[in-house]
């Protein structure tokens, strides 16, 4: 179901915001809503990964017992 509403969101970012016929208007979304958009899709992809981007080790200098 997520996968579905991802491509849901994705979907509808790309296509237009408006449309009208005889002789075709079309108006995009707005620059900022898809920059949010994909903002938004990577975030939860990223949230879903098992790797963080962050790793604690804990440094010994040698010598030190």
């Amino acid at each position: 179901m997520a996968d579905e509403l991802d491509d849901t969101i994705r979907q509808n970012a790309q296509g237009p915001a408006k449309a009208a016929s005889d002789a075709g208007s079309v108006e995009q979304h707005p620059l900022p809503d898809q920059i949010e958009a994909d903002r938004y899709l990577a975030s939860k992809k990223a949230a879903q990964e098992k790797k963080r981007g962050l790793k604690l080790n804990k440094l010994v200098p040698p010598g030190v017992n």
